[in-house]
């Protein structure tokens, strides 16, 4: 397949997905969020050729220089294509970088992997600042891969009820201070991503986050990515399946009738304090 046809087909299964999921329209004022990866800049991209109103954020982790050359990439890349970038530090939020945080932690006998403490912290930032900016919907660039990933996690650790948040739209109930979360590239995979990314030169840095090491994300990875090498079309199998049954595993685990509030911060939480105040608070 010529590229020309490859970027075509690419795009139009973008739009797909954003339709069949209605995920976007032109009436939203769309934030999306940024790492400087390929998944977060091929989205960035597409929305912004499709002529959607978007602006951009990225939360800064300082996490050495992979997040300073991360940093630099998707600044050039939002000047070049004229999108208002937003960026929040670590530093300036917290006190401290993800590092620091995580050894002030581990000092005090709170011993949290570094993908778990990095994903409660920007996913608390990522509201409250799309939020802030008046934002109707936060676009993230979770692909095909993820979501397969996600999947069979939550099932490996017994956690389905994870399972019932990671739809094409994120979460299971709706909230004045809750942004609506979504996904366009849902159905995308991430070798595809991978490609158009390369096909237009952006500026990305392939390589995955050095504190994310001992992730247990990577076993799941390696898991699956052999299975697709030996049976084609399994991730795609399994994430087919999950939106089959969607529908019947939001409706068994909700619950709730109605959204708590944190304590001390007022964002929605499911305990009185939510976990981005009880790290935060651990720190100080």
């Amino acid at each position: 397949m010529n590229e020309k046809l490859y970027i075509k087909n690419f795009e139009n299964n973008v739009k797909k997905t954003i339709i069949q999921f209605s995920l976007l329209s032109k009436k939203d004022i769309v934030l999306v969020a940024v790492s400087g990866g390929k998944d977060s800049t091929t989205v960035l991209y597409i929305l912004k050729k499709l002529g959607y109103n978007i602006e951009a954020i990225t939360i800064n982790a300082l996490i050495g220089s992979y997040s300073k050359n991360n940093l630099e990439n998707i600044q050039l890349f939002c000047k070049e294509h004229n999108i208002k970038l937003h960026v929040i530090s670590f530093k300036k939020e917290f006190g401290y970088s993800l590092c620091n945080i995580k050894s002030i932690l581990q000092s005090k006998g709170i011993k949290l992997k570094s993908c778990a403490l990095c994903g409660v912290l920007k996913r608390y930032l990522l509201n409250k600042y799309t939020r802030k900016l008046k934002a109707t919907k936060l676009v993230t660039g979770h692909n095909l891969d993820d979501v397969a990933q996600s999947i069979l996690m939550n099932f490996l650790r017994n956690q389905l009820e994870l399972s019932s948040r990671i739809g094409p739209i994120t979460g299971l109930m709706k909230d004045k201070k809750f942004v609506m979360r979504v996904k366009p590239l849902y159905l995308i995979s991430e070798k595809d991503i991978e490609q158009y990314s390369k096909i237009h030169n952006f500026p990305i840095k392939y390589e995955r986050c050095p504190c994310a090491s001992d992730a247990y994300r990577n076993t799941v990875r390696k898991l699956l990515n052999e299975y697709e090498d030996r049976y084609s079309g399994t991730k795609s199998k399994i994430v087919m399946w999950y939106l089959k049954n969607l529908d019947k595993i939001k409706k068994y685990y909700l619950t709730e009738d109605k959204i708590n509030y944190c304590n001390n911060c007022g964002e929605p939480s499911k305990r009185d304090v939510c976990m981005a105040c009880l790290i935060i608070k651990k720190i100080k």
